[in-house]
């Protein structure tokens, strides 16, 4: 009898280890995992090609409440900057992200032109949220970085790979530097198959409140070669999960040699 039970005990505890390393394992690798993965939506987006700048010409959408208006886009960007310019019946809408200037610094306008500036809390994701190729590149090669895996997951029927990219801020107290590190937090969805970036998502803030997060989400679609490069010319942004801009890309034009006062921040007025 007692050897019956200690057998039971030591097959018991066999179980419980067993278990418990099979719940442990997927956690001791996803360090390697992120890195890999995003090296591979890198390589999927990019292939052997450089690219310094991108601008993105086409049409667009606007939805905000009960008004829905259609127009031209312009698109730019470098890696830590974008320009947006939007043209509609009403006027022109454009906002400008800098976050490779000392200290960052965006803006926006209206069709009436003054310039409004953008919080910093606001100004701690990637610029690039359009053009995705220089968000996993910046997740790869920026220092104070740092990805992590969540997981395999389904979004909108698709087989994705979740991953996030984050800034870590060492140099602030622990519970500063937690929240800081929440509000450059970018969620990353890739292609099981073919590792090309899905969706992005991230949150922003009320002026007043960088604790109050609001979620965008922005998808990429209809991904098309152009000079070996991959680009989605249909994005979609989600704002609180309705949808906020609707953009259709018609021409991308590579490595123009823009310049930083491309991406020059207006004073406000």
């Amino acid at each position: 009898m007692r050897l019956a039970r200690a057998s039971t005990v030591v097959f018991l505890c066999f179980v419980l280890v067993f278990s418990t390393s099979a719940q442990q394992s997927p956690t001791s690798a996803p360090s390697v995992t992120a890195a890999g993965l995003l090296q591979n939506a890198f390589t999927a987006l990019a292939g052997s090609n450089n690219v310094t700048d991108v601008t993105l010409t086409g049409t667009t959408e606007r939805i905000a409440g009960s008004d829905d208006e259609s127009g031209t886009a312009t698109l730019k960007a470098v890696s830590g900057a974008s320009l947006l310019n939007l043209s509609f019946a009403s006027g022109t809408r454009s906002e400008v992200l800098n976050t490779s200037a000392t200290p960052p610094a965006g803006s926006w306008s209206g069709p009436d032109g003054i310039s409004h500036a953008i919080s910093y809390h606001n100004l701690l994701t990637d610029p690039g949220w359009f053009f995705p190729l220089f968000v996993a590149a910046h997740g790869l090669s920026a220092s104070g970085y740092v990805v992590t895996y969540v997981g395999q997951e389904t979004f909108n029927s698709v087989a994705v790979q979740h991953l996030t990219i984050s800034q870590t801020f060492s140099s602030l107290p622990s519970d500063t530097s937690a929240t800081f590190q929440h509000l450059s937090q970018l969620d990353l969805y890739l292609d099981t198959t073919s590792f090309l970036p899905v969706a992005l998502a991230f949150n922003i803030h009320p002026d007043d409140n960088m604790l109050l997060d609001i979620p965008i989400q922005v998808q990429f679609s209809d991904y098309r070669a152009v000079n070996g490069v991959q680009v989605p010319f249909h994005v979609q942004k989600y704002l609180n999960n309705g949808l906020i801009l609707d953009l259709q890309f018609q021409s991308v034009v590579f490595n123009s040699g823009l310049s930083a006062t491309a991406f020059a921040v207006p004073s406000p007025t």
